[in-house]
């Protein structure tokens, strides 16, 4: 067992899903996109609801991948590293979806 990667791996895991929780119980830093590029009238107005949520799912689905690769170190099992991959795939097209979802119903 690779013991480095899997630590590592494991302790990613575990930053990603408590930045998950956070996310998701809309508490500290919110991080999100339209959060960083928004100006400061516009963060004022904002209704960040949508992008906790958004950024929760996120790092909860990056967390499952850094999961899923700790377990394929432990045990050598190839087919997670392509179950990460897919779990990665589905972020992407997650974040992207949600993302143009949440700007169609913004109040322009």
């Amino acid at each position: 067992m690779q013991t480095f990667e899997f630590v590592f791996c494991l302790l990613m895991a575990v930053t990603t899903y408590t930045i998950s929780y956070f996310q998701f119980k809309e508490k500290g830093l919110l991080l999100n996109n339209a959060w960083f590029y928004a100006s400061k009238e516009e963060r004022l107005k904002m209704d960040k609801t949508p992008h906790y949520r958004q950024s929760g799912v996120v790092f909860a689905l990056l967390g499952t991948i850094f999961l899923l690769l700790a377990l394929q170190t432990a045990v050598k099992a190839a087919w997670m590293f392509y179950a990460s991959i897919a779990v990665g795939i589905v972020t992407v097209v997650y974040a992207i979806v949600s993302s143009i979802r949440t700007e169609r119903k913004r109040p322009h």
